[in-house]
């Protein structure tokens, strides 16, 4: 079955993409000619249900969006919705990186967790969304370690692991992330849809 993925970021959609059972073919909207919708809420559900209605009403297929971020409660829960553009709107992950890291010195609170919500729309006027979602805890680190992932990676330290989220092996990640956990919810939820 072919859904469209309603998001631009090649990394969310990899990490996506392996975790969905095979029988699920993902493909990108940008592979389809669909440009992302303002992303105009104001919360993660919000936002990841606009980005699914848009991508299932451009291209007439059942849509899964992704909306993301880090929340860092001595900031007021900031980056939040804004992570991707926390520097800024087209800003890197370093600029992003380095405004969290400025805005967080001094501070002796360095809790963090990463939120994932997850939304799959079968047609763009699905009225019974399917809506999973989950949270990572951790900490800020005070110095970026690892090179694998992305985004906030580097700095996104699980305590009971000693490790930034950018020292874990993409299987260690998906396995106990944020994104990995609200996609085995959204995965077997769609396989019950599915087989029954």
């Amino acid at each position: 079955m072919q859904f469209v993925l309603a998001s631009g970021n090649k990394h969310k959609a990899d990490e996506i993409e392996r975790l969905l059972p095979a029988r699920f073919e993902l493909v990108l909207q940008k592979n389809l000619g669909v440009e992302s919708p303002m992303e105009t809420g104001t919360t993660f559900i919000e936002n990841a249900i606009i980005k699914a209605k848009h991508a299932s009403l451009v291209t007439n297929l059942p849509a899964i969006a992704d909306d993301s971020g880090l929340c860092v409660p001595f900031l007021s829960g900031a980056p939040g919705i804004y992570s991707a553009r926390y520097a800024g709107p087209g800003a890197t992950d370093m600029e992003n990186l380095s405004k969290l890291r400025s805005a967080l010195k001094g501070s002796s609170d360095r809790r963090a967790f990463f939120y994932c919500v997850l939304v799959y729309m079968e047609t763009a006027d699905d009225p019974t969304p399917i809506i999973t979602q989950a949270r990572w805890e951790g900490e800020i680190a005070n110095e970026p370690a690892g090179n694998h992932g992305f985004g906030y990676d580097p700095i996104f330290r699980i305590p009971s692991l000693g490790k930034t989220a950018a020292e874990l092996s993409s299987k260690q990640k998906n396995s106990i992330s944020h994104r990995g956990q609200a996609l085995a919810a959204l995965s077997g939820l769609l396989s019950d849809r599915y087989t029954t």
